[in-house]
């Protein structure tokens, strides 16, 4: 593993001398702009393997993307590798239709500590909750990013991420069939968390578990999304979104389309730049 490959696979070039926040802002957008957020090795048949050198394979070489436990792994790793002091998380995201967080751990992120403050940062939760920049670990105070504002809650030794909502505006042509998630006013709740440090490890059983049980969302849809530099695409089955963040105040402009499923795999290569190896069934 060699970490001017990785950052040829994320098309960064610039200096990185320092462990600095600068650097690190940086690479994370490289890396959230060039590796999707993506479910589809268990929708062609293929395992996930949580070792780092399966991941840096899957994600580096063969120019793949991967679900949290991958990306935010490999970002991990790359962030060590460049001498940054940081450590893996776990969390609980929230599901809107329970409307609670999720009793078992399903989720890492990653926490890294320069010059005294801490920043979470997380390539890894895809579509619109994905933040762009670290956030610092503060609680109350609202850190505005493109994607919305978001902000960090601490009760009791346990920290809650949350966004702020925007609007969507949906031309009339687009297929308007856009999932609706249960409205729980402006703020959308998105994971729970400590600061226990974790280890891979810990997620094996997780890993395992996520690609058997029938239940859980990305067994029941094959997902691929990725930001861009002014928002977001999502392939989710045979729905395709583009979101373009901030079209109009507080307002994101959103584009849905139904594909075929020749247009699925063309998609899957033109917008995600993913060619995949096993017939994917969405």
């Amino acid at each position: 593993m060699n970490i001017q490959e990785y950052f040829g696979r994320i098309s960064y070039n610039k200096p990185h001398k320092d462990a600095d926040l600068q650097t690190l802002t940086a690479i994370f957008q490289h890396h959230i702009q060039a590796i999707p957020f993506e479910n589809l090795s268990m929708h062609c048949g293929e395992a996930v393997e949580l070792d780092l050198q399966s991941t840096y394979n899957k994600i580096v070489r063969k120019k793949r993307g991967g679900w949290c436990l991958e990306i935010n792994h490999l970002l991990f790793w790359a962030l060590q590798e460049l001498g940054f002091e940081v450590c893996i998380l776990g969390a609980n995201s929230y599901d809107p239709a329970e409307k609670g967080y999720t009793a078992e751990m399903n989720h890492i992120l990653l926490k890294v500590e320069i010059q005294g403050d801490s920043y979470i940062v997380d390539a890894g939760f895809g579509g619109a909750y994905q933040m762009w920049q670290p956030l610092m670990l503060i609680s109350g105070k609202d850190q505005p990013q493109v994607p919305g504002i978001f902000h960090l809650i601490e009760d009791n030794g346990t920290w809650y991420l949350e966004k702020v909502k925007r609007k969507h505006y949906i031309p009339e042509n687009s297929n308007n069939d856009i999932p609706h998630t249960p409205d729980l006013g402006n703020i959308r709740k998105i994971y729970r968390f400590t600061l226990k440090p974790r280890h891979i490890d810990d997620f094996q059983e997780l890993n395992s578990y996520l690609q058997v049980s029938p239940d859980n969302i990305l067994r029941k849809k094959s997902i691929c999304s990725l930001q861009t530099t002014n928002g977001l695409l999502a392939l989710v089955g045979w729905t395709f979104t583009e979101m373009k963040y901030k079209y109009m105040e507080d307002t994101d402009l959103v584009n849905i389309t139904t594909l075929t499923d020749e247009e699925v795999e063309k998609t899957l290569k033109d917008k995600f730049s993913i060619v995949l190896e096993n017939k994917l069934v969405p």
